[in-house]
């Protein structure tokens, strides 16, 4: 057997794509060799449609492979093969996979919707008293096409969209278990279609496509502007969908959305993915998306249009109910209500199964993260956001119901209206990313924030980057998503997500060149603050610089560049105090105020840097210009803002943590004043949203790895373990959402499912298990180690799957004896940096190179393999940087 193998294929960094528009779609795969030292030193990637080779070609060791076969045609499977040879030259592994693609623009498909002269308007019952009592809601629909088949096709697939949400159904059975399609786009520009397999559902005979049609993020509730609550793109939900039927004769057939098809109302009373969903199963339509239902009683739909120039191809992977969690314990609220506590604060819906409810009977379900102190749950901090579903029996023994259009954010269900059996179980949703990253160490405390900031990860990648997933807002800003990109890499595959997310940052650009707030663009239309706008910049370069994704820069650098020319246009002093939008400096920071235009200028130098950079990569004349400003940026930096003895306007620990990230003044002299603040504030942090994902890295760099431990070990308030020591189980939106002397922070801002200060992952993966790559190295090709043992761990483990293979880094320190085994994929230049005052004590289990001696840490340079070391280790006041 080769040792050398191929593995993780991707085309357009998704694992075997259907419906794909590319045209020149990137194919990349990952390398796995038990020997030490391969690698790979060349290629064959051979693409087939049919038995028809279209492309066949070879290289040297390459990361991505951009297609440049016959042009690829629309609808057609490609099934392609990578080969490789090792580091001796002999044919090695190979790995098959395959990629199809989509209409790529041939939709023959128009815009249906309910007549709007035939819409029923729903009226909640007087009962309803908690919800859905201040506004008319139109019930979802219910849409149909009958189609009879002489014979059945050789492959057949539907292609579907939606202004709203919908979810489809082939002879009475779901096409997909993906859930709250298209997704969230800035609809005013795109909207994704998806593509689905359907050959095996066909029958001879009569057939029935069926589709549920809902107001999602088109028509429903959106953002937290109460002027643009619902009717934000549209006044109502309309379908688009293409069944492609090809037979063995070479024939094709279409059905598509027309004239022909009918809907009516069902027993989705209504479905909003913020205020909740309405079933009556009273009014159950048994058998309406199978062959034999009478439909002569429902209505034509309406055409409403045929444009189909916003629809494009789904490049991101769908969200899909991931996980089921059982109700942990049965709690009773002060007015003697069921309340169902799930354990863990999750993002979705739930499952409640009733036994024995009289046909009628009204059972309310209210959801929230967290209760009060006399066991209600709290629900001010959801704001307008009425997270309430309501279902109404219809009289069976046994009856199972799901939403299926609203999602909430929450830990505890209360259960009204029925007090017989029941059960509730969590429905887990998010953007089904593949998990790349583990990490584990011996302090139970960290090992829980670990699983806290997973866990907001989780819940709040649902189609778009959100910010919280409870309240009436939900919005993808963009500062929240920049500073934690890097942890979010390190768990899981975040590639074509953030990619498809970049689209609408673009869009939201405004004709001046600045970036929004948020993207899709809803509510805040002014120009993006400070260190969110700038999210414009720093996500395609962190895209590089983590996945090698060469295009999305090449996509991006013009609206990169005009962003920082409107900055400096604004600004010619290049101190940033004009056209900073909402300026909301150091998001939520903590007994602190960082100068907004110290926070915004240190920005300013950074997207400069920044652009220089990707226009370098990209072998752009415009690099030296931005060079140039960068570098007068930070001249003007220091002239304004920093004093003689180097103390920043301000004097946070942000200012500081700025400082040396960004490069603007020299490190030795900012880092004294990062360290005496630490102290000032008895080594507490301060920082907030922007300041803190460089909190620890930054003090790692100085040669203060033992104070970034003493942070992260903090228990006391405010500190990331305060809320773990609390109960947590996400990362809270402020260092405050709750303290035992105030209790609840202000409800109109306290989120407790919130990444931003979870951005410490990064350097659990990073500073801890030290697993992290050179500076001018992109996708991992050169791999540093640099475990740090340190704080009150004696040991840790990361596993990360780096876009060229697995990277493996654990330590542990036992009796003075430090032991370090790292994985290092094929073909990557790595070094691994040894902390240890003896490198001539150093054993290995294969040969290594050492390349320097300083500073107590030994630096090797290692093949590719599986390696330890073992070396004299002993605690120092400090640890080296």
């Amino acid at each position: 057997m080769p040792s050398l193998s191929p593995y993780g294929l991707t085309c357009e960094f998704l694992e075997q794509p259907l419906g794909m528009d590319e045209t020149a779609p990137r194919l990349s795969w990952k390398l796995r060799s038990d020997d030490h030292g391969d690698r790979q030193t060349a290629y064959r990637l051979i693409v087939r449609a049919g038995d028809q080779v279209v492309w066949d070609t070879g290289g040297a060791g390459e990361h991505q492979v951009v297609y440049e076969g016959a042009p690829l045609r629309p609808s057609t499977r490609y099934d392609w093969s990578v080969e490789v040879r090792d580091a001796w030259g002999a044919v090695a592994g190979r790995t098959d996979s395959w990629f199809e693609t989509g209409l790529m623009g041939g939709w023959r498909a128009a815009w249906i919707a309910r007549d709007d002269g035939a819409q029923p308007v729903f009226e909640p019952p007087v009962e309803d008293d908690r919800s859905f009592t201040t506004r008319k809601l139109t019930a979802c629909a219910h849409l149909r096409r009958a189609f009879d088949l002489a014979e059945l096709p050789v492959r057949a697939r539907l292609h579907a969209s939606a202004r709203g949400l919908h979810r489809f159904s082939l002879n009475g059975a779901r096409v997909s278990d993906a859930e709250l399609e298209p997704g969230w786009t800035d609809y005013r520009h795109r909207i994704r279609y998806q593509s689905y397999d359907v050959t095996a559902r066909l029958q001879k005979g009569p057939n029935v496509l069926g589709a549920l049609l809902a107001d999602g993020w088109w028509s429903g509730f959106v953002g937290m502007d109460p002027r643009k609550a619902g009717k934000l793109y549209g006044d109502a939900p309309a379908l688009i969908a293409q069944l492609v039927l090809e037979f063995a004769d070479g024939s094709r057939h279409v059905i598509a959305t027309d004239e022909d098809w009918r809907e009516s109302p069902g027993p989705l009373r209504h479905s909003d993915l913020l205020m909740g969903e309405y079933y009556d199963a009273r009014a159950r339509l048994d058998g309406w998306d199978g062959p034999g239902y009478d439909d002569a009683a429902w209505t034509p739909v309406a055409v409403t249009g045929t444009d189909t120039s916003e629809l494009v191809w789904s490049r991101s992977a769908p969200v899909r109910v991931v996980e089921d969690l059982p109700t942990m314990r049965v709690l009773r609220g002060p007015g003697g209500e069921t309340i169902a506590d799930l354990g863990q604060n999750m993002v979705g819906r739930v499952r409640l199964t009733v036994h024995g409810a009289e046909r009628g009977r009204r059972i309310q379900l209210r959801h929230a993260e967290i209760l009060e102190e006399d066991g209600a749950l709290h629900l001010a901090n959801l704001r307008r956001a009425e997270a309430t579903d309501v279902y109404v029996c219809g009289g069976d023994p046994v009856e199972v119901y799901e939403p299926a259009f609203t999602v909430h954010g929450f830990r505890y269900v209360e259960i009204t209206g029925f007090d017989g059996r029941i059960e509730v179980t969590g429905r887990v949703l998010q953007s089904e990313l593949p998990w790349t990253g583990e990490f584990s160490c011996d302090d139970p405390l960290v090992n829980k924030l670990h699983e806290n900031i997973r866990w907001g990860q989780r819940g709040n990648f649902v189609s778009v980057p959100t910010d919280c997933p409870q309240r009436d807002e939900r919005l993808g800003w963009l500062a929240d998503a920049q500073v934690f990109l890097p942890t979010a890499a390190r768990g899981a595959d975040v590639s074509a997500f953030f990619a498809d997310w970049m689209e609408d940052v673009l869009t939201g650009q405004d004709a001046e060149g600045s970036f929004p707030d948020v993207a899709p663009l809803v509510c805040l239309t002014r120009e993006g603050a400070p260190g969110w706008g700038d999210a414009g910049v720093i996500v395609p370069w962190s895209l590089y610089r983590l996945y090698g994704d060469r295009r999305v820069l090449e996509r991006c650098l013009p609206a990169m560049a005009a962003w920082v020319d409107q900055i400096e246009r604004h600004n010619p002093d290049l101190i940033w105090r004009r056209r900073t939008g909402r300026n909301y400096g150091d998001w939520l920071q903590i007994g602190v105020d960082t100068p907004r235009d110290v926070l915004a200028t240190a920005y300013f130098a950074q997207s400069a840097t920044l652009v220089a950079e990707a226009a370098r990569i990209l072998g752009r004349p415009e690099a030296e210009r931005y060079e140039q400003l960068a570098a007068a940026i930070r001249r003007a930096f220091n002239q304004e803002f920093v004093a003689p003895d180097g103390r920043i306007h301000g004097d946070t620990q942000t200012c500081y943590l700025l400082a040396i990230e960004f490069g603007l003044m020299p490190a030795e002299v900012a880092a004294e004043h990062l360290v005496r603040d630490i102290a000032a504030h008895d080594g507490h942090l301060t920082t907030g949203f922007l300041g803190v994902a460089l909190l620890c890295p930054v003090l790692t760099r100085i040669g203060r790895a033992d104070l970034a431990y003493e942070l992260l070990h903090q228990e006391t308030f405010p500190s990331w373990l305060f809320s773990v020591r609390h109960g947590a189980t996400t990362i809270w939106e402020r260092w405050d959402g709750w303290t035992p002397d105030r209790g609840f922070q202000a409800a109109t801002m306290n989120s407790f499912n919130h990444y931003s200060l979870g951005a410490i992952g990064d350097w659990l993966y990073g500073g801890v298990a030290g697993i992290g790559q050179t500076a001018d190295s992109s996708a991992y090709a050169g791999l540093v180690i640099r475990p740090r043992p340190g704080g009150k761990l004696t040991r840790a483990r990361a596993v990360q799957e780096t876009a060229r293979g697995r990277v493996e880094s654990a330590w542990s320190v036992t009796d003075g004896v430090l032991t370090v085994d790292v994985l290092i994929p094929p073909g990557t230049d790595a070094t691994v940096h040894l902390p240890t005052g003896d490198p001539e004590a150093i054993e290995s289990t294969a040969h290594v190179t050492v390349l320097e001696r300083r500073d107590g840490t030994v630096v090797c340079s290692v093949a590719s393999g599986q390696h330890r070391f073992t070396a004299p280790w002993a605690a120092h006041e400090r640890t080296t940087p």
